[in-house]
Protein backbone atom coordinates (compact mmCIF):
# COMPACT_ATOMS: atom_id res chain seq x y z
CA UNK A 1 0.00 0.00 0.00
CA UNK A 2 1.27 3.48 -0.89
CA UNK A 3 1.74 6.04 1.86
CA UNK A 4 2.57 9.52 0.57
CA UNK A 5 3.94 10.68 3.94
CA UNK A 6 5.79 8.57 6.48
CA UNK A 7 3.84 8.26 9.70
CA UNK A 8 6.39 6.75 12.04
CA UNK A 9 9.09 9.39 11.95
CA UNK A 10 8.80 12.37 14.24
CA UNK A 11 9.68 15.78 12.95
CA UNK A 12 12.62 17.44 14.63
CA UNK A 13 11.65 20.21 17.02
CA UNK A 14 12.54 23.69 15.98
CA UNK A 15 14.75 25.26 18.58
CA UNK A 16 13.25 28.53 19.76
CA UNK A 17 15.53 31.24 20.97
CA UNK A 18 14.72 32.59 24.41
CA UNK A 19 12.83 35.87 24.25
CA UNK A 20 14.87 38.64 25.87
CA UNK A 21 13.28 40.77 28.57
CA UNK A 22 13.40 43.83 26.29
CA UNK A 23 11.14 42.12 23.76
CA UNK A 24 8.81 40.76 26.45
CA UNK A 25 8.54 44.26 27.91
CA UNK A 26 7.93 45.76 24.46
CA UNK A 27 5.11 43.27 23.92
CA UNK A 28 3.55 44.26 27.26
CA UNK A 29 3.82 47.90 26.26
CA UNK A 30 2.20 47.09 22.91
CA UNK A 31 -0.71 45.39 24.68
CA UNK A 32 -1.03 48.53 26.79
CA UNK A 33 -1.08 50.51 23.53
CA UNK A 34 -3.97 48.38 22.31
CA UNK A 35 -5.89 49.06 25.51
CA UNK A 36 -5.05 52.78 25.28
CA UNK A 37 -6.32 52.85 21.68
CA UNK A 38 -9.63 51.35 22.76
CA UNK A 39 -9.87 53.78 25.66
CA UNK A 40 -9.12 56.55 23.17
CA UNK A 41 -12.44 55.77 21.49
CA UNK A 42 -14.17 56.64 24.75
CA UNK A 43 -12.10 59.82 25.14
CA UNK A 44 -13.01 60.92 21.62
CA UNK A 45 -16.71 60.21 22.08
CA UNK A 46 -16.93 61.86 25.51
CA UNK A 47 -15.19 65.01 24.24
CA UNK A 48 -16.85 65.18 20.83
CA UNK A 49 -18.87 68.28 21.80
CA UNK A 50 -15.69 70.10 22.87
CA UNK A 51 -14.06 69.11 19.60
CA UNK A 52 -17.15 70.27 17.72
CA UNK A 53 -16.93 73.64 19.49
CA UNK A 54 -13.23 73.94 18.67
CA UNK A 55 -13.94 73.20 15.01
CA UNK A 56 -16.78 75.74 15.02
CA UNK A 57 -14.41 78.48 16.28
CA UNK A 58 -11.89 77.80 13.49
CA UNK A 59 -14.18 77.23 10.52
CA UNK A 60 -17.14 78.65 8.68
CA UNK A 61 -19.26 75.51 8.65
CA UNK A 62 -23.03 75.55 8.79
CA UNK A 63 -24.87 73.85 11.65
CA UNK A 64 -25.67 70.93 9.37
CA UNK A 65 -22.03 70.57 8.35
CA UNK A 66 -20.94 70.72 12.00
CA UNK A 67 -23.39 67.96 12.92
CA UNK A 68 -22.17 65.83 10.01
CA UNK A 69 -18.60 66.46 11.18
CA UNK A 70 -19.55 65.36 14.68
CA UNK A 71 -21.02 62.07 13.39
CA UNK A 72 -17.97 61.52 11.21
CA UNK A 73 -15.66 62.10 14.19
CA UNK A 74 -17.52 59.54 16.29
CA UNK A 75 -17.53 56.89 13.57
CA UNK A 76 -13.95 57.63 12.56
CA UNK A 77 -12.63 57.42 16.11
CA UNK A 78 -14.42 54.11 16.71
CA UNK A 79 -13.18 52.53 13.49
CA UNK A 80 -9.62 53.82 13.78
CA UNK A 81 -9.44 52.87 17.47
CA UNK A 82 -10.44 49.27 16.79
CA UNK A 83 -8.08 48.96 13.81
CA UNK A 84 -5.24 50.48 15.80
CA UNK A 85 -5.81 48.13 18.74
CA UNK A 86 -5.86 45.14 16.38
CA UNK A 87 -2.57 46.30 14.81
CA UNK A 88 -0.95 46.67 18.23
CA UNK A 89 -1.94 43.10 19.14
CA UNK A 90 -0.97 41.66 15.75
CA UNK A 91 2.47 43.28 15.85
CA UNK A 92 3.02 42.35 19.51
CA UNK A 93 2.36 38.67 18.83
CA UNK A 94 4.62 38.64 15.80
CA UNK A 95 7.41 40.45 17.64
CA UNK A 96 7.14 37.88 20.43
CA UNK A 97 7.52 35.23 17.73
CA UNK A 98 10.81 36.81 16.62
CA UNK A 99 9.61 38.14 13.28
CA UNK A 100 11.83 41.05 12.34
CA UNK A 101 9.37 42.37 9.77
CA UNK A 102 6.90 43.07 12.62
CA UNK A 103 9.50 45.21 14.37
CA UNK A 104 10.14 47.14 11.15
CA UNK A 105 6.43 47.59 10.38
CA UNK A 106 5.82 48.74 13.95
CA UNK A 107 8.58 51.32 13.60
CA UNK A 108 7.16 52.60 10.31
CA UNK A 109 3.69 52.84 11.86
CA UNK A 110 5.23 54.74 14.78
CA UNK A 111 6.73 57.24 12.32
CA UNK A 112 3.30 57.72 10.76
CA UNK A 113 1.78 58.07 14.24
CA UNK A 114 4.35 60.78 14.99
CA UNK A 115 3.10 62.82 12.06
CA UNK A 116 -0.51 62.14 13.12
CA UNK A 117 0.24 63.25 16.69
CA UNK A 118 1.82 66.49 15.47
CA UNK A 119 -1.25 67.06 13.31
CA UNK A 120 -3.54 66.41 16.27
CA UNK A 121 -1.57 68.89 18.37
CA UNK A 122 -2.27 71.72 15.93
CA UNK A 123 -5.79 70.63 14.92
CA UNK A 124 -8.90 72.10 16.51
CA UNK A 125 -9.56 69.22 18.91
CA UNK A 126 -10.54 68.93 22.55
CA UNK A 127 -7.58 69.19 24.93
CA UNK A 128 -8.28 65.70 26.30
CA UNK A 129 -8.00 64.24 22.80
CA UNK A 130 -4.66 65.96 22.25
CA UNK A 131 -3.35 64.72 25.58
CA UNK A 132 -4.52 61.17 24.90
CA UNK A 133 -2.86 61.24 21.47
CA UNK A 134 0.40 62.21 23.20
CA UNK A 135 0.00 59.38 25.74
CA UNK A 136 -0.48 56.80 23.00
CA UNK A 137 2.51 58.26 21.12
CA UNK A 138 4.67 57.85 24.25
CA UNK A 139 3.55 54.22 24.52
CA UNK A 140 4.62 53.70 20.91
CA UNK A 141 7.96 55.41 21.53
CA UNK A 142 8.61 53.11 24.49
CA UNK A 143 7.81 50.00 22.45
CA UNK A 144 10.03 51.08 19.55
CA UNK A 145 12.94 51.89 21.84
CA UNK A 146 12.66 48.48 23.50
CA UNK A 147 12.41 46.68 20.16
CA UNK A 148 15.63 48.25 18.87
CA UNK A 149 17.81 47.55 21.90
CA UNK A 150 20.90 45.41 21.26
CA UNK A 151 19.48 42.24 22.84
CA UNK A 152 16.24 42.71 20.91
CA UNK A 153 18.14 43.08 17.65
CA UNK A 154 20.12 39.91 18.38
CA UNK A 155 16.83 38.09 19.03
CA UNK A 156 15.25 39.29 15.77
CA UNK A 157 18.30 38.77 13.59
CA UNK A 158 19.42 35.50 15.16
CA UNK A 159 22.75 36.99 16.11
Amino acid sequence: MYQPYPTGAELPEIERRPVPSEVRNAVKVMYAGAAASLLGIVVNIVTVNSTKSAIDKHSHLTASQLNATQHTLIAGSAISGVITAALWIFLARNCLGGRNWARVVGTVLFAIATIDTIGAAIAPLAAAVKIWEAVIWLVGLTAVLLLWRRRSTEFFTGG
